[in-house]
């Protein structure tokens, strides 16, 4: 049984990871911190919650944390969480990290999209990105796991078997998605309102969103040389989901049940992974860990449509799968 805490557990994310960890036989949930004024029981905060655990949300101490718990998971806004987390990792604690603090491997890109130094370089140098279809090997074995963005796993995922394969130009790569509101936090702001959001469709940090350098790092690993995609996010009027259309040019004509079997074959043991002939749908894939993808050609371009549930595959859910890795369970534990 390993014991573990979760920093910032008053969020979206944390909800959901907290009810993945409730029913995961080999992990068992020590201490949830907030920086929340008072000591607010984890029902006031999750009315969800009431009766499944009795902890208050804690002020964050690390020396406490770390007597408590062996692995910490940090649903912490950027900045805030390398601050904790680098104390964290100096006592000893394994980590999985929700924010971007230690995704992008280069400081100084991540200085240019965040606005803010990079003041845990050190722990940086170890962090494993942590998406498993890509990294496992790397995960098992990792006290620092960068857990991905919810866009940039639909994006990465929907296009790796085909980067990997040289089947694509790197050049003109157009990534296409849409999130539901929860993607954007459980912070009050004017434009998530209900009146300014529902019955509404809009495109937002058009040129300049965060995850881009993300998309970019990953893919450009995979495919052994720079990319740069030109990625569109979308807000839509419902809870949960991210639905993404990607559009690339491709080398030479493949049918659509040759690509359809290069991703069966490419995520071969993968058990989230669901290569389909229909086009999926949010719902499909809503509550669960499951990457749904299915392509189509058009006029000499690859089209990949694909759906996740931005807090579960997106967030928790990877993060659970991230865990299982790390001690040696079941990929599948507490998901399926």
């Amino acid at each position: 049984m390993t014991n573990v805490a979760i920093l910032g557990a008053t969020g979206y994310a944390a909800l959901e990871l907290i009810k993945l960890l409730l029913r995961h036989p080999h992990a068992r949930i020590t201490m949830l911190t907030s920086r929340q004024e008072g000591q607010p029981h984890v029902s006031e905060v999750h009315p969800a919650l009431a009766g499944m655990l009795d902890l208050r949300c804690e002020q964050f101490d690390a020396e406490r944390v770390t007597k408590t718990a062996d692995c910490v998971f940090s649903t912490l806004p950027h900045t805030a969480s390398m601050e904790a987390c680098a104390q964290l990792l100096d006592r000893g604690a394994k980590v999985i990290d929700f924010s971007a603090d230690y995704r992008l491997s280069d400081p100084n890109v991540y200085a240019e999209w965040y606005g803010e130094s990079h003041t845990d370089v050190a722990h940086l140098r170890e962090a494993v990105y942590g998406l498993p279809e890509i990294y496992a090997e790397e995960i098992r074995s990792a006290r620092l796991i960068a857990n991905p963005g919810c866009y940039p796993t639909a994006a990465i995922l929907g296009l790796a078997p085909l980067v990997a394969g040289g089947l694509i130009e790197l050049d003109g790569i157009v990534v296409d998605a849409k999130s539901g509101i929860s993607g954007a936090g459980r912070t009050p702001k004017l434009a998530y309102h209900f009146p300014e959001c529902n019955e509404s469709t809009v495109a937002y940090s058009v040129g300049k969103h965060r995850h881009t350098p993300e998309i970019d790092q990953i893919l450009g690993e995979i495919a052994g040389t720079p990319t740069q995609v030109i990625f569109t996010p979308h807000l839509v009027p419902m809870d949960r989901g991210i639905f993404t259309t990607i559009y690339a040019w491709a080398k030479r004509q493949h049918s659509e049940a040759e690509l359809l079997d290069l991703y069966r074959s490419y995520f071969v043991g993968s058990p989230f992974v669901r290569v389909m002939s229909r086009i999926p749908t949010t719902k499909d894939s809503a509550g669960t860990n499951f990457f749904d993808v299915t392509l189509r050609q058009v006029r000499g371009a690859v089209v990949v449509l694909c759906c996740l549930d931005n807090l579960i595959k997106g967030a928790a859910g990877a993060a659970v799968q991230n865990f299982n890795l790390m001690y040696g369970h079941a990929e599948t534990t507490a998901l399926l």
